[in-house]
């Protein structure tokens, strides 16, 4: 292990041009030699500066006995946090001691395109041994963002870290303690290997089948339904608890990570799901938190108890702790483990850790089935449904699905494609299609919808301040989300990103467009869009709607943004669960360059 005299000199010099690069200072891990057994610590430190110097590096890790291999940068996972300020300009140098490609890409950053940091779309990618340098202008924005990397399966490795952009003014935000949560997972196992085990059975790492002896609130005709279906009502995450350590800020729920405070202190909590294949439900038993950001967007505040966050959402909160500690649980969707951390008034002060809560089941709303006119029993291809009257016990909270007794399903087919527009291509990747996708911004995620308390949804987000873009939408695009789930095929319209890489998505410089995306799957998905935000279309005031660079698309449903297109270039377009980015959800969006275009007049911009 590093001494802290070492790890001290390494934090400060990480922030300070030119330190790293002398060699008589560089660390084992920066010059990419064998570590000796060094492990790459948990945690991160802290950089900040005009020119902020990153290098990546591998080694081993060990967390909570069990041990890994990492790609770590600056020497930890998660690495540093990156402190930025708006309106400042900022050189990032990032150096890569892998003997592979590597990259960074500023999730959730508005900069020129080329340094987004995605290979093969907007760079080629950090050669082993060479240094990029980001040259990112005057930030634009504030907020809590996070990095990571864009090159293969890297990040779930390790390779990720949060950003934080103070205000060039006052923050509307006030607190007297301000934390990053960053929440994320550690396997030992190769993340090609979890890739290569998905695609042999997308259910390997479901531990939590229905079997004859579980009790699972489902009759028999329910389980037999489900199996004529070929499909599991359990099947909320690919990866789940059975391999993965659910980490907070890189440690184990029994390591210990604590965030002071004293009583009757407002405290501050930055939320960063960097995950590579989880959605958290976040609580802290006993307290009332207020959502005051969403993907780094300051909001009106939301009284909640408890939040979803998808992977690659942000959420910032306000919390009073009160006692002398309490926990904050980041249970996985699936319940299959947590991450924990806990507000303590002093060291080594805990509260109770509460018990994982039983794992949630799928619905017929996440089958595509919401608010359907249904009548009588009837057939449905590979389905009884006559069985069907005996529904899981949870729908939807906002797009009540009606009871199975009522319905008939008579010339219905889930996998009819016949009900897809005709840009989807049709073929083997597509095994379901929704049937009735209707829009599910206002659910609060899998599993929530029944319990005693209150929860986020996204028709609860109200931005701050006004957004700058009124014009209505000039046209509208539909975007389906589809997929094979036996076979671990992700796409986009029936495609996979490597058949249409050289078919964009295209946008006109500053064009205004609705975009809808409709989920024909069964899991949840994060949509991701580089380099922009669009305005989610919640019900929220046209100038009030949120602004998010991720949405999660709830199964079987659909949520629309408006987008205007104003920052030119090649941008990624994808789902950010990395397995199913891998497999193929991914395009690529074009904006086209501003040319002789004129800038769109934005609210509050004269006058």
């Amino acid at each position: 292990m590093l001494t802290m005299n070492r790890r001290s000199l390494l934090g400060a010099g990480a922030g300070a041009a030119g330190l790293l690069g002398a060699a008589a200072f560089t660390p084992a891990w920066a010059r990419g030699a064998s570590l000796n057994g060094r492990h790459i610590r948990a945690g991160f430190d802290e950089v900040s500066g005009a020119s902020i110097d990153l290098t990546i590096g591998e080694g081993p890790r060990v967390v909570q006995g069990r041990r890994g291999h990492a790609i770590a940068v600056n020497g930890s996972v998660p690495g540093p946090l990156v402190r930025l300020k708006e309106g400042e300009a900022v050189r990032l140098n990032v150096t890569n001691t892998l003997d592979e490609d590597s990259s960074i890409h500023w999730h959730g950053l508005l900069l020129p395109f080329q340094f987004d940091g995605v290979p093969g779309v907007s760079f080629p990618g950090i050669r082993p041994g060479e240094t990029f340098t980001y040259d990112l202008p005057p930030i634009r924005q504030t907020g809590t963002y996070w990095w990571h990397s864009h090159s293969g399966l890297q990040e779930q490795a390790g390779h990720y870290g949060p950003i934080v952009i103070e205000p060039a003014g006052p923050d509307p935000v006030q607190a007297d303690r301000d934390y990053v949560l960053l929440l994320s997972e550690f396997t030992p196992m190769h993340p090609h290997t979890i890739m290569d085990k998905l695609k042999k059975g997308e259910g390997y790492f479901n531990y939590q089948r229905t079997t004859w002896t579980d009790d699972y609130p489902l009759s028999g005709e329910d389980r037999r339904m489900w199996a004529e279906m070929r499909m599991m009502p359990t099947d909320i995450l690919d990866v789940t608890g059975s391999t993965y350590t659910y980490l907070a800020n890189g440690h184990g729920p029994m390591e210990g990570l604590e965030f002071l405070f004293n009583p009757g202190q407002r405290v501050r909590i930055r939320v960063i799901n960097g995950s590579a294949m989880t959605f958290f439900n976040v609580r802290i038993p006993g307290a009332r938190i207020h959502i005051v950001a969403a993907d780094g967007q300051n909001v009106r505040p939301v009284p909640v108890e408890e939040f979803q966050i998808g992977t690659a959402e942000t959420y910032d909160f306000i919390v009073e702790p009160t006692g002398e500690a309490m926990t904050i649980v980041a249970e996985s969707m699936d319940r299959s483990g947590m991450a924990v951390a806990t507000l303590a008034s002093r060291p080594g002060a805990r509260a109770p850790v509460p018990a994982l809560r039983d794992a949630p089941l799928l619905t017929m709303a996440d089958m595509g089935m919401s608010g359907m006119d249904h009548g009588a029993s009837g057939e449905m291809d590979g389905m009884n449904h006559a069985a069907m009257g005996h529904g899981p016990q949870n729908p939807a909270s906002t797009q009540q699905p009606e009871p199975m007794e009522a319905m008939n399903m008579e010339g219905m087919n889930m996998r009819d494609t016949s009900m897809l527009p005709p840009d989807v291509e049709v073929g083997p990747g597509i095994d379901m299609v929704a049937m009735n996708p209707v829009d599910r911004t206002g659910d609060p995620g899998i599993g929530l919808d029944k319990v005693p308390h209150r929860v986020l949804t996204y028709r609860d987000l109200v931005a701050l301040e006004p957004n700058d873009d009124l014009r209505t939408p000039s046209r509208q695009m539909e975007i389906h989300l589809t997929g094979n789930m036996e076979r671990f095929m992700w796409s986009f319209d029936g495609k996979k990103f490597s058949s249409v890489s050289e078919d964009p998505i295209r946008f006109a410089y500053n064009e205004r467009v609705r975009v809808k995306l409709v989920n024909d799957t069964m899991m949840a998905h994060p949509i991701h869009l580089h380099g922009h935000f669009f305005e989610l279309v919640n019900g929220a005031p046209a100038d009030r709607q949120p602004q998010k660079h991720t949405v999660i698309v709830q199964p079987g449903g659909s949520a629309s943004f408006d987008l205007t297109a104003d920052e030119s270039g090649d941008w990624a377009f994808h789902c950010h669960l990395l397995y199913h980015m891998h497999a193929g959800m991914f395009q690529i969006v074009t904006v086209a360059p501003q040319g002789d275009a004129p800038e769109q007049e934005r609210v509050g911009e004269h006058g």
